[in-house]
């Protein structure tokens, strides 16, 4: 975000996330009625309270707030991966530092139902939301990041009868996602990336629709723009 209110009670809690009036990075229309294009800009004039302030030892382009596994593995939880497929297993405990791998699918996933606090599900298409339920504790809280496309099914018996919570979240407010950012940086939690030329942006949309990137495009505008 670039802007709010400034008057509403998320404005005043540090909530500007929340601000019905929030000005989004891309795609909205700041104060003076300019369309702000986030990334895609090549010069960017915001409010001071709304700049995040990067440590030296954190990369700009792979200091992102991705991949809550390694965020979750610095706070000190046992991180379990859950993966339709198995495909991704090496990659979740060699490579992110998750401590198991489940396969919602599989057999073992009947063996690990009631045994997770919490689940943080990134999924971004329609899914079922039971077989997750079924995997919290009793007081479990499921948290949605993702943004299906279409309304999700909620099973209510399983929620009432285990006291489980289903939240959700988007971004936060400019004093969490500075708190986040000194927190990756105190931990040197990076994001993998692909540094991409500006060219390159409609091949990279292919490929995000092929799911083919690991884990994120950042395009590199500086020198797309010092080439032209």
């Amino acid at each position: 975000m670039v802007g709010p209110c400034h008057s509403c009670d998320n404005c005043a809690n540090d909530l500007e996330n929340c601000c019905p009036k929030m000005i989004l990075t891309y795609g909205a229309t700041y104060y003076d009625g300019t369309i702000t294009y986030g990334g895609y800009s090549d010069v960017m004039v915001s409010e001071q309270r709304y700049i995040v302030r990067f440590l030296d030892n954190l990369p700009l382009n792979a200091g992102a707030p991705l991949l809550s596994m390694q965020f979750a593995k610095a706070f000190g939880v046992k991180v379990t991966v859950i993966s339709t497929s198995p495909n991704k297993k090496e990659e979740a405990i060699e490579h992110l530092g998750a401590n198991s791998f489940l396969v919602s699918r599989g057999p073992r996933s009947n063996a690990a139902m009631g045994t997770m606090d919490g689940i943080i599900d990134t999924v971004s298409t329609v899914h079922p939301l039971l077989p997750l339920l079924g995997l919290m504790k009793s007081q479990g809280k499921l948290v949605m990041v993702g943004a299906p496309d279409r309304p999700l099914e909620l099973p209510v018996f399983p929620l009432l009868m285990g006291r489980k919570i289903v939240a959700c979240s988007c971004i936060g407010g400019m004093k969490e996602t500075q708190e986040m950012i000194d927190f990756a940086g105190k931990h040197n939690i990076t994001a993998k990336v692909e540094v991409i030329s500006m060219d390159y942006v409609n091949t990279a949309m292919e490929r995000l629709e092929k799911n083919d990137v690991r884990y994120r495009f950042v395009i590199d505008i500086g020198n797309t723009l010092k080439a032209a």
